[in-house]
């Protein structure tokens, strides 16, 4: 059986499904002369992705550059797959942060705590994962293939070679 792809665009409600799914994809952000990627994980809420990093380069270059786009794949096979990426604005939420900051930073941790309910607790596995930040998306894109067979039959060749006929 033929199998054809068909692509189509994901529309906002389904990309953000994928978002509210998935907890792990890829922050690709401006870091000097390169762009550089990274997996993390993340917990979508509305308009946010919320995460939480140890300190290092990465938060530091954001800090810099905080425009940054976020992917997530679902992925069945090469023709059945979901992509969306997120574009938008990193915000650091630290908790000595203005009030409008620690309420944003309430609502990060609750989210991260539904998917991670032992996250900023005793019992949390990764507990240098401290610096909370979230990003705020101003723009969604999603696309996906669904495979599908081909309504054609497929074409059957025959091993014979056949030899072009002389002409007199």
């Amino acid at each position: 059986m033929t199998v054809i792809p068909e692509f189509s665009t994901l529309t906002p409600d389904a990309s953000a499904a994928v978002l509210a799914r998935n907890h792990v994809g890829r922050l690709a952000f401006w870091n000097g002369k390169t762009v550089d990627i990274e997996p993390l994980g993340y917990v979508s809420d509305g308009d946010w992705l919320f995460m939480r990093s140890a300190p290092g380069t990465k938060l530091a270059v954001i800090a810099h550059h905080p425009y940054v786009a976020f992917e997530v794949d679902e992925i069945e096979g090469p023709f059945d797959w979901r992509s969306v990426v997120a574009h938008g604005t990193i915000y650091l939420l630290p908790a000595d942060g203005a009030p409008i900051t620690q309420k944003q930073l309430r609502q990060a941790v609750e989210a991260i705590r539904s998917a991670m309910p032992a996250a900023f607790t005793p019992a949390d596995p990764v507990p240098e994962r401290q610096i909370v930040y979230g990003l705020h998306i101003d723009r969604v894109d999603g696309r996906m293939a669904h495979s599908r067979p081909s309504r054609k039959p497929p074409v059957k060749k025959s091993g014979r070679i056949r030899k072009p006929r002389k002409r007199s």
